[in-house]
């Protein structure tokens, strides 16, 4: 079995990501700082779903503190009698649009800086293979009608989308001189059961759920690819693979409007939303849609999930967890 290092592994994707490798046997080294940026209960609540595996290792580590990372990559490598991890599944990161408006410092921190650190151990240690999290927002507010990964991506609308286009520069640049293989991965809006608070799809579910109004940017005609959880965690195993050098989209291959989001939410729990309506926020983008051939034909991945189906197992697991959950949403 495979050891593997992972960063930010209190988060959505990579606790399920842990989950999946620690379900198959395989040792996990963990690391997150569990910042405030949204509820941290919640983060511990995912810690707590990883902590029935004996072989998961967790260490609160900021990727950005490099003698705190080194050493616990290092004595990582020791307690297993290593020289260097079968992989680095780098998916901490500072996320978030619109609040990247207000912090930019922080994005470029963590997104930037910490993935230097990062590629650093990795080079030192002979940790040949190197999976990133990078994200859909680095193609702005593309004209095309699908999103493939030879299109520019030049013109990020926010401080997190350029975080990431710098990330991504910065990671081939260490594939071009050391050899180093590599999988970037963009995501597409990710959705599911113990998801970020601050995502549309369960800030709708807890709005309509307890009867409060939804808080809509725009009219609601903007699409996004919507992608389950398990679906980009099991792309994430996939993308493991040698590869070279290789950006994968990992989306849900459909897209649905705001609109048609808020309908099927509103339907599943059989109560009528209370809309309260904004003008468009100007870090965001009016559509997203994966082109995701690539994954397809080189990582043999797709998505399994059907949208309404997804949508229903995040509501289940929000109904189960009301009680403590829904006083960690922000109105």
């Amino acid at each position: 079995m495979s050891v593997y290092f992972l960063t930010g592994c209190a988060g959505f994707i990579a606790s399920n990501v842990a989950e999946m490798l620690l379900e198959a046997g395989h040792s996990v080294y963990g690391i997150d700082d569990r910042n405030n940026a949204y509820s941290v209960l919640l983060k511990d609540w995912r810690l707590k779903q990883l902590s029935r595996f004996e072989n998961f290792h967790f260490q609160e580590v900021d990727i950005t503190d490099r003698i705190a990372l080194e050493n616990f990559f290092q004595e990582a490598l020791t307690r297993e009698c290593l020289a260097h991890f079968d992989a680095c599944i780098h998916l901490a990161a500072r996320a978030g649009v619109r609040y990247s408006v207000e912090n930019p410092w922080i994005y470029l921190d963590t997104n930037v800086t910490g993935t230097l650190n990062l590629l650093e151990l990795c080079r030192h240690s002979g940790t040949q293979k190197f999976v990133a999290a990078s994200s859909s927002s680095v193609y702005g507010n593309s004209s095309a009608e699908i999103f493939h990964e030879d299109q520019r991506t030049d013109f990020p609308c926010s401080p997190y989308a350029a975080s990431k286009k710098a990330a991504e520069a910065l990671i081939f640049s260490y594939h071009h001189l050391y050899g180093i293989d590599v999988s970037v991965l963009r995501f597409f809006t990710v959705y599911g059961p113990a998801g970020r608070p601050d995502m549309s799809i369960l800030r709708f579910i807890h709005a309509i759920a307890e009867e409060k109004p939804i808080t809509l940017y725009g009219d609601g005609t903007q699409e996004r690819d919507f992608t389950y959880c398990r679906d980009i965690a099991s792309g994430v195993l996939a993308s493991l693979r040698p590869v070279g050098y290789e950006t994968f989209n990992l989306g849900g291959d459909h897209t649905y409007s705001v609109n048609q989001l808020i309908e099927i939410v509103a339907n599943i729990l059989g109560k009528k939303p209370l809309i309260k309506q904004y003008p468009p926020h100007r870090a965001d983008v009016a559509r997203t849609h994966a082109d995701i051939s690539n994954a397809r034909e080189k990582l043999g991945w797709k998505p399994c999930w059907d949208f309404r189906a997804g949508i229903a197992e995040t509501i289940r697991w929000y109904l189960e967890n009301r009680d403590w959950f829904s006083a960690e949403m922000k109105d």
